[in-house]
C-alpha cells in the first residue's frame, strides 16, 4: 500500500510540474507572439493583403533555433480571400523547414495538373491551389529570420473536423457521411497515383470548399473536398526511415515499430478517420492525462481489437476491418481496392 500511495504521489507530482511547465511555455509564446505578429502585419500590408486576423501561432525547436509558425487569413487584391501559412525560422535551417518541403510537395502536384490531363480533371483534383510562396528575410525578436510565406485560398467552411464536432456531427446524413468517406479515399488515391504520401491523414486535413447545407435528400449533394498540410509527405519510392511521425491518434501500428511510410500506413489513418465520420468519435483514445501518452497510443493501436460499428454502419464493418487491419499484409493495398468496395456496399 504504501508503494502504491508512493507511485501515486509521484505521479501526481509529475502531472502538476507538466501542468506548470505547458502554463509557462504557453506565457511565453504569448509574450514572444506580441512582437512577431504586429511586424507579420506591417509586412503582409506592403505585400498588399489586407483584412489581416492572426489565428493561429505556434513554436518548436530545431537545432536550438526557435522556429515559430502560423495561420493567418487575410484579403489579397487578386487571389480574393486567402489563408497564409507562414513560417520564421534560422536562415540556416531553410530548406529543412516544413513549410519548404510542403511548397515543394505542392508545386509537384500543381506541375502535374498541370502537365497531365487527368489529373486536370476534377475528380482527379487532389489539394487547393498555391497561389503565393516566396522568402523573405526579416528582423524580428532581435534577430534576422527567414520568414516562409504560402499562400491559399480561403475556405469558408473550415475542415471536415468542423463537421465532426460535437454541435454539427448529430445533424450529419448517412448519405452526407458516405460522400465525406467516398470523396477523402478519391483525394488520397489521387495523391498516392501522383507518387506522394500524405503521412497525417485526419479530418482537420481535408478542407472543404462548396458545402451545401443539409436537404430533406441530400444523397446527391456533394461537398468538394481538398487534401491539405503536407508538412509530412514522403515520395513513395523514397520514403524516410526516421522516427513515427504524425498524429498519435492516426498511426499505423507498423510505425510505432519503427517502420517506414507506405501506402499502407496512409490506408490505416483512412480507416480511423472513416471510422470517426461514422461514429462521430475515434476508435481508440487515451487518457488526456497520461504521463506517457505516445506509450499508451502505440497500445492501444498496436494491441486494441478493431472496433465493431453499430448496427446501422454495420455494411461498413468489412472496410474498417480490412482497413485497420494490424498487419499491413493483411490491409488494403491501395486506395482504389476501398473504393471499388465503397461502391459496391448497400448503403
Amino acid at each position: 500500500m504504501k508503494n502504491s500511495a508512493s507511485k501515486s504521489s509521484n505521479a501526481k507530482a509529475c502531472a502538476k510540474y507538466a501542468s506548470t511547465e505547458r502554463a509557462c511555455e504557453k506565457q511565453t509564446l504569448q509574450t514572444q507572439a506580441q512582437q512577431i505578429l504586429p511586424t507579420l502585419t506591417t509586412l503582409f500590408s506592403s505585400l498588399n493583403y489586407s483584412e489581416i486576423s492572426h489565428q493561429r501561432i505556434s513554436q518548436q525547436s530545431n537545432n536550438n533555433e526557435n522556429d515559430y509558425q502560423g495561420l493567418t487569413r487575410a484579403q489579397h487584391p487578386q487571389f480574393g480571400r486567402v489563408m497564409i501559412k507562414w513560417q520564421l525560422t534560422a536562415a540556416t535551417n531553410q530548406n529543412l523547414a516544413s513549410l519548404t518541403l510542403e511548397a515543394n510537395v505542392l508545386k509537384s502536384i500543381n506541375n502535374l495538373s498541370a502537365n497531365q490531363k487527368r489529373f486536370q480533371d476534377s475528380l482527379f483534383a487532389i489539394a487547393p491551389p498555391m497561389l503565393a510562396y516566396e522568402t523573405l528575410r526579416v528582423q524580428v525578436l532581435d534577430q534576422f529570420s527567414q520568414l516562409i510565406i504560402s499562400a491559399m485560398p480561403y475556405y469558408l467552411n473550415g475542415s471536415l473536423a468542423t463537421q465532426l464536432n460535437a454541435r454539427n456531427y448529430s445533424s450529419l446524413s448517412a448519405p452526407r457521411k458516405y460522400g465525406f468517406i467516398v470523396q477523402s479515399a478519391h483525394r488520397i488515391a489521387n495523391l498516392h497515383s501522383a507518387g506522394w504520401l500524405h503521412n497525417d491523414i485526419k479530418p482537420s486535413n481535408i478542407l472543404l470548399d462548396d458545402f451545401l447545407p443539409n436537404h430533406a435528400d441530400d444523397s446527391s449533394i456533394k461537398a468538394d473536398l481538398w487534401l491539405t498540410d503536407f508538412a509530412l509527405a514522403e515520395c513513395i519510392k523514397t520514403p524516410s526511415l526516421a522516427s513515427p511521425a504524425g498524429t498519435p491518434a492516426y498511426l499505423a501500428p507498423e510505425r510505432w515499430q519503427g517502420q517506414s511510410a507506405t501506402v499502407q500506413s496512409d490506408i490505416y489513418a483512412f480507416g480511423i478517420m472513416m471510422t470517426e465520420i461514422l461514429m462521430g468519435k475515434r476508435p481508440f483514445n487515451i487518457d488526456s492525462g497520461s504521463n506517457e501518452p505516445l506509450r499508451e497510443w502505440a497500445i492501444q493501436h498496436c494491441q486494441q481489437t478493431i472496433p465493431r460499428l453499430p448496427l446501422e454502419y454495420s455494411h461498413y464493418q468489412g472496410i474498417i476491418d480490412k482497413a485497420l487491419a494490424k498487419q499491413v499484409e493483411r490491409r488494403y493495398q491501395n486506395m482504389e481496392q476501398i473504393l471499388l468496395d465503397l461502391e459496391s456496399i448497400d448503403r
